[in-house]
């Protein structure tokens, strides 16, 4: 694990797989409320066919907490100096949740730098109520403190029988949330509350995957189909049994969904 200095920030990150191989870079960004470790179910399967690097997002785990609000653009400029930094000139990415919003502000910037993208669990157009919901969260972290978000958010991430079934995941996953500092948690929901890139989508080329768990509250299946709809080179993937964070409750079938969508690319 390593840390670069990008737009004043320290950016922590890991690469994982052989860097010397000619293996094609693939970049992985996070959810609200995960660290780069929210990737692990995928590590072993993804570098067999690619150099994998994962960061942790400004405002979470080892990553600088600058004071917000934070905006996706912000979160874009970091991974491009993370980028450059590291001399990464192509990649492809996998984003969830909040990763996913970072990757369409980011390849909508700088075209030309992704191969391709994974959109899991996200959303191109912030619901109606979005400044009101992410407000509300924002204002009981400040005055609560995080421990008061643990509960409804391991509800919204996960179903109720994965829940029941994993109290270890469960554990690590909601220590992961009590840990996270109050200023990076609100600064982020700022950004996520302002996700508005739904009209732009048919400036994208590259291939996309768009998966979603089914019984996804947060970002639910209509707002995958939408994007889908929407991206002229884009296959669109339902994941049965899951909720929010589908590449953990349903690793399995996220790993070989993934393996099917780059080999149609010609990786592995």
């Amino acid at each position: 694990m390593s840390t670069a200095q990008v737009n004043g920030l320290n950016i922590h990150y890991q690469i994982d797989g052989n860097v010397d191989s000619t293996a094609p870079w693939l970049t992985l960004s996070h959810s609200l409320g995960c660290d780069l470790s929210m990737w692990d179910p995928q590590i072993e399967m993804l570098t067999q066919h690619f150099k994998v690097l994962r960061f942790d997002t400004r405002g979470h785990g080892k990553s600088s907490v600058p004071a917000g609000p934070y905006t996706l653009d912000d979160m874009a400029l970091d991974v491009h100096g993370l980028l450059k930094t590291l001399g990464i000139q192509k990649t492809h990415w996998m984003g969830l949740s909040m990763g996913g919003m970072m990757g369409q502000a980011f390849v909508l910037r700088f075209p030309g730098i992704f191969t391709s993208m994974v959109l899991a669990d996200s959303t191109s157009k912030r619901p109606d109520n979005a400044a009101t919901m992410w407000g509300e969260r924002i204002k009981i972290a400040r005055e609560q403190g995080m421990e008061a978000l643990v509960d409804s958010t391991l509800a919204r991430w996960f179903t109720e029988p994965f829940r029941k079934a994993q109290p270890d995941i469960m554990k690590r996953i909601g220590d992961g949330i009590r840990t996270i500092q109050v200023e990076g948690f609100c600064g982020s929901c700022a950004a996520i509350a302002e996700v508005n890139f739904l009209d732009q989508l048919h400036l994208i080329d590259i291939p996309v995957l768009v998966m979603v768990g089914d019984q996804d509250h947060g970002t639910p299946p209509a707002m995958s189909e939408q994007m889908a709809a929407n991206l002229p080179n884009s296959e669109l993937v339902i994941i049965k049994d899951a909720a929010h964070i589908s590449n953990i409750e349903q690793a399995a079938f996220f790993n070989q969904t993934l393996q099917s969508f780059y080999k149609k690319q010609g990786i592995g």
